[in-house]
């Protein structure tokens, strides 16, 4: 009986699960579009991805060492963030970009709001964000000395009423940052992690669905197929949908909470790119990520006895 009273500190239900094999399981799923992005950019795109992963796991050892607190490299987060970062990045920019971005990302970001866990916001997202507004020139410079992929990006000429190449788009034979351009190497990476249970549909499902409908209703092309292609297959929408909006960490844990999430995410990047003149998938990331406890507080069950279904 003795046993049976014992009370321990929560969690109380627990997964065999490790934060590690998550994260494992992340990179494992991102190098497709990691390696079609050095493959298409050359290797100075995999230095800057390199520099942004040491940044990363440098910054949060150096921080923990200061304070005498345990080390946590090993849990792989560090890498993650450097690694979605580095594929961010433009394929020209300079290294200590890269540098800088890693170090934000970590230490303002994640380390001084507690760790892993605590951050409210995706930090390779939020330091891509500080990036760009510190130094638009050099992030919003897509040049990447291949002279196919000289000019706009496909996502500028859409914006400029231009035509645009979509096979070309959804294989990655166009400009953008690293890992963004290949459409089918960042879905079939989330495959996997669909597969493996490590994320859902519910997300990207309602992210994507939502901004469909949006571009459909105030694109000024109407459910053009051509259009909606195009918007779909430019700028960062997968790779922000599937391995950025789906952070754990950021993102609502009631299930209706984060279908709210999705659609909330899905307009603002509707906005973005239909009245403003820019990507639009890191902001509203970034804004949605603000918004999780409003979500969550009108989204959570009530208490046993309280009435109602659980969400």
């Amino acid at each position: 009986m003795s046993d049976m009273m014992k009370v321990s500190s929560n969690p109380h239900i627990r997964s065999k699960v490790s934060t590690d094999k998550i994260m494992l399981c992340v990179i494992i799923a991102l190098l497709p579009t990691t390696i079609f992005g050095i493959w298409n950019f050359g290797w100075y795109s995999l230095a800057l991805v390199a520099v942004s992963i040491a940044s990363c796991v440098a910054s949060e050892a150096v921080f923990e060492l200061i304070l005498k607190k345990k080390v946590t490299i090993g849990d792989l987060s560090a890498v993650v963030t450097g690694l979605l970062l580095g594929l961010n990045l433009p394929p020209k920019a300079p290294l200590w970009i890269a540098l800088m971005g890693g170090i934000f990302a970590i230490i303002v970001v994640k380390m001084l709001f507690g760790g892993l866990g605590q951050n409210f916001m995706n930090p390779a997202l939020a330091a891509r964000c500080f990036l760009l507004i510190s130094f638009p020139a050099i992030m919003t410079n897509f040049e990447s000395g291949i002279d196919a992929y000289s000019g706009a990006t496909p996502l500028a000429r859409i914006n400029a009423g231009e035509t645009v190449n979509i096979v070309d788009m959804v294989i990655g034979k166009t400009g953008g940052t690293i890992g963004e351009t290949s459409m089918i190497a960042i879905v079939a990476g989330a495959c996997l992690l669909i597969l493996l249970g490590i994320i859902d549909m519910k997300i990207p499902g309602a992210y994507i669905v939502t901004f469909v409908v949006f571009i459909g209703l105030f694109g000024g092309h109407g459910f053009n197929g051509y259009y909606i292609s195009s918007e779909l297959a430019a700028g960062g929408l997968m790779l922000g949908a599937f391995f950025m909006a789906t952070d754990y960490v950021t993102r609502p844990i009631t299930k209706f909470g984060q279908i709210l999430f999705g659609i909330l995410l899905g307009v603002l990047t509707g906005i973005f790119r239909v009245f403003g003149s820019g990507e639009g998938v890191s902001y509203a990331i970034i804004i949605g990520n603000l918004l999780v406890p409003l979500i969550e507080k009108v989204t959570a069950p009530k208490a046993f006895g309280k009435g109602g279904e659980r969400l």
